[in-house]
């Protein structure tokens, strides 16, 4: 059976890879990110180091629906994966957390990289002083406690006041997720 195939391909025939545009029969895909209400300002104070990757270096078109406070995506006909597009609005929505674009860009340039979501009240459920007693507990005097967290755990890490965000590898993810459970539990 396999014999069939090796005549129809000569071995040095190459292969050029598929574009995203033939692998969505000629179609466009679309993305669309929310903006909340407290992310517009930096968005809009960040949207030149948010635009120029995603649309020089993805290929992917980005405009903001104003009306609709969403960011959009959409494949172009040089997108040259269309993995692509799916890396923009995971890139989109890190900076909608709170992670700074520099952070956020790596989601761009890496594949491993993954961002995890949980709320403080999945841990244990805590009320107004105990909460912010938590939540100080991890952040420190100054932000040094977490980044010191940070720099151990290979991670970037929003609180949003009950959530709390993990931008890192799933190995490293797990290892701050679990530190982070223990310490509000204490």
């Amino acid at each position: 059976m396999w014999n069939k195939f090796r005549s129809v391909l000569s071995p040095t025939e190459i292969m050029e890879p598929l574009t995203a545009h033939v692998t969505s029969d000629g179609g466009v895909q679309f993305r669309k990110v929310s903006v909340p209400p407290h992310r517009y300002s930096p968005l809009k104070k960040s949207w030149m180091d948010i635009y120029t990757p995603i649309y020089e270096q993805m290929k992917i078109d980005i405009c903001m629906d104003l009306k609709a406070r969403k960011v959009e995506l959409k494949t172009r006909q040089d997108t040259p994966d269309i993995s692509n597009l799916q890396k923009c609005a995971d890139f989109v929505h890190a900076f909608m957390l709170g992670f700074d674009v520099i952070d956020a860009i790596a989601l761009l340039r890496l594949d491993e990289l993954y961002v995890e979501s949980f709320e403080i009240k999945d841990v244990k459920t805590l009320r107004r002083e105990h909460l912010s007693r938590a939540i100080d507990r991890f952040s420190g005097k100054g932000g040094k406690t977490m980044f010191a967290f940070e720099n151990a755990t290979k991670t970037r890490i929003v609180i949003a006041d009950p959530k709390i965000h993990i931008l890192g590898s799933f190995a490293n993810m797990k290892v701050a997720r679990d530190s982070l459970c223990n310490l509000i539990r204490i």
